[in-house]
């Protein structure tokens, strides 16, 4: 049973034309915080998403996640009169998220002059691998990559290992976070009476790139290539992972003046603790091999819970490296209600990761998983104004399908 909206974002409509990861995940964002979200995708196939990683009855857990609080119509977008209702769709909405291929949305009469023209207040958030214009603009763009061209890939990894991932798609992951960004700025600027609509643009290789830190003016000043570290943080010590007595890992962060004293008195290492050398970040940067040596040596002695645990009272940050099993277990994780029950549309329980970020007034609520493919077809058309003749005129020619004939 679907909930009313509540949160910052209740009363703004957001129209998504999205797949996969980038725009829906931004979507998906906005919805958990009151935004009204209509997912717009084809007959027949819906987002891909629905068939990726592990399957329960034949759809994907991720898309349960990814879609939850959004509505689905299922609109060929390539039919005239599919245009149509996504025009109508623009005419009421606040936000439009897409990530097809630059020119795309044009060739169907929906890109930004068209959508403007019905809508000179709407803010259409496009997303792609290389931007909206430049000599890559046409070429199809993946987060891995985004995550290559961006400086991410080569920086990753072991020093004598190829470049590695992260395991999850960043790169995606990114771009949908500077799509919201983008987004509620460009909101602001009507809200506050100081614009109409806009355009915000977002690639993927951006995002990434937005992320390097000093790695352009370090290469401009000094010719310094950053490059692959492991699991170290270079030109900041110490701050590594370390092995434990059992043969687990655990990171710590000892890279701040003081704590690099306290941290040296935990492990019986006065003398480096009051070493002239080692009093400040470029002096341990200097001599980082030999730090790293004496902590390795001394968290190798002891189990995981020793370390942690003397670390904790020295106040040193410090953490273990959780698995997912650890996170679903963990007291922090539950005390802030990151780990949410919910249930399938077949009554399996399942766990779902909770909102982000925490907001005290006014915070974002899961009201129900990912839809069926079309679930809110009729609904929604019905919402702008179509009557019952026309909708079904719209479902004999293709143009739209309403549930359970998608």
């Amino acid at each position: 049973m679907e909930q009313p909206a509540t949160g910052p974002l209740a009363g703004i409509r957001v129209v998504e034309l999205g797949n996969l990861i980038a725009a829906p995940f931004a979507a998906r964002l906005m919805a958990e915080f009151g935004a009204d979200v209509i997912k717009v995708e084809a007959p027949g196939e819906g987002d891909p998403l629905r068939k990726w990683r592990k399957l329960h009855e034949g759809t994907s857990l991720w898309w349960y996640l990814q879609s939850r609080n959004k509505k689905s119509v299922a609109v060929n977008m390539r039919l005239p009169k599919g245009q149509e209702v996504v025009r109508r769709l623009v005419r009421d909405a606040d936000v439009l998220i897409e990530n097809f291929r630059p020119g795309t949305l044009e060739r169907w009469g929906l890109g930004w002059e068209a959508l403007k023209a019905v809508n000179p207040n709407l803010v259409m958030v496009r997303i792609s691998g290389f931007g909206q214009d430049g000599p890559y603009r046409q070429r199809p763009g993946f987060g891995a990559v985004g995550e290559a061209m961006g400086g991410m890939r080569f920086t990753t990894g072991e020093p004598d290992r190829p470049p590695a991932r992260t395991g999850i798609s960043i790169g995606d992951s990114l771009a949908a976070l500077h799509a919201v960004m983008g987004a509620l700025m460009a909101l602001l600027n009507i809200k506050s009476g100081r614009g109409a609509g806009q355009v915000v643009d977002v690639s993927l290789y951006e995002s990434v790139f937005n992320m390097m830190e000093s790695l352009v003016p370090e290469y401009d000043v000094f010719d310094f290539v950053r490059a692959r570290s492991g699991g170290s943080l270079p030109g900041i010590a110490p701050s590594n992972s370390y092995p434990t007595a059992e043969g687990s890992y655990v990171i710590v962060a000892g890279n701040g003046d003081g704590i690099f004293k306290r941290l040296m008195g935990a492990i019986g290492r006065d003398d480096l603790a009051n070493d002239p050398r080692l009093a400040s970040n470029d002096g341990r940067v200097a001599h980082v091999e030999e730090i790293d040596g004496v902590i390795a040596g001394w968290t190798s002695r002891h189990s995981i819970d020793e370390v942690t645990a003397a670390l904790d009272a020295a106040e040193v940050p410090n953490g273990r490296i959780y698995s997912v099993a650890d996170i679903v277990s963990d007291p922090q994780y539950q005390a802030r209600a990151m780990i949410l029950p919910s249930v399938l549309p077949d009554g399996t329980p399942v766990k779902m990761p909770g909102i982000v970020p925490k907001l005290s007034e006014t915070p974002g609520a899961v009201n129900w998983l990912g839809p069926r493919l079309g679930e809110h077809t009729e609904a929604v058309l019905a919402g702008l104004g179509y009557g019952e003749a026309e909708i079904a005129a719209l479902i004999a020619g293709g143009a739209v399908a309403k549930g359970d004939e998608t």
